[in-house]
């Protein structure tokens, strides 16, 4: 959701049953406006927030002119004061995967491996590994990014440069193919696109076809198109904000 435009936004995804309070809206969108002046950001998207048992995390996202470029993430306790989070590695989303349970809402609780079998609970020094809240919601964010941060076929093009911006010229998908699970793709990095043969992307608009569509997701938790409201859900990640 961009920060000009949350409130409408916010009110659209009130429908699926979760919202923010007019008082939390209200900060919010300012707050946003304010963090893209101070961190110089084109855009700022508010992401959603992530439910812990003694607070919320809210989280936005900062872009430059290239929108498929790493995004600069941030969270908030109040939806007034931001920090910046770091980059996701992979062994901080190993190490989320461990992990059960609700958030606790305090970026500095820390974790125990309780999950990890005894033998391997122990680094070289003889202390049991630890992960701090802070580094299991970058992985979070980043597991969730990339399993159902989707976007609809044509809303972006990319440049012969390279460069990825929105389409001006696009109005929405029709609803014949907004039913079509083709017609979305992962605003994530290709893997699939790049397995695919000369021959199979002979019939692909390298402009827009430039992702991974989610026609071939396997289905455990996939994205599922509702063409009445026409919005795509995870039946994954559908709570995952919440809790």
């Amino acid at each position: 959701m961009e920060a000009a435009s949350l409130p409408a936004a916010l009110e659209l995804a009130a429908g699926s049953g979760a919202g923010l309070s007019p008082e939390k809206r209200a900060v919010l969108g300012a707050s946003l406006l304010l963090l893209q002046r101070d961190y110089r950001f084109e855009r700022v998207w508010f992401w959603g927030c992530i439910q812990g048992v003694r607070g919320a995390y809210y989280i936005a996202e900062g872009l430059g002119p290239d929108r498929a470029a790493p995004r600069s993430r941030l969270y908030s306790l109040n939806c007034v004061e931001w920090s910046l989070l770091p980059p996701a590695t992979e062994e901080m989303v190993a190490q989320a995967k461990q992990l059960k349970g609700r958030f606790q809402g305090d970026p500095s609780f820390e974790y125990k491996y309780t999950e990890i079998n005894a033998e391997e609970r122990l680094f070289e020094d003889g202390k049991e590994p630890m992960i701090k809240e802070e580094s299991r919601l970058i992985a979070t964010i980043e597991q969730i990014d990339r399993a159902v941060g989707i976007i609809p076929r044509g809303a972006f093009v990319k440049t012969p440069l390279g460069s990825v911006h929105e389409n001006r010229n696009f109005e929405g998908l029709s609803l014949t193919e907004a039913k079509k699970l083709s017609s979305y793709f992962h605003f994530t990095e290709p893997v699939n696109l790049k397995n695919k043969t000369l021959l199979e992307k002979a019939d692909l608009d390298p402009s827009t076809d430039f992702l991974d569509s989610l026609e071939h997701d396997i289905p455990q938790g996939t994205p599922l198109a509702k063409a009445n409201n026409s919005y795509v859900r995870s039946s994954c990640y559908t709570q995952e904000k919440q809790r």
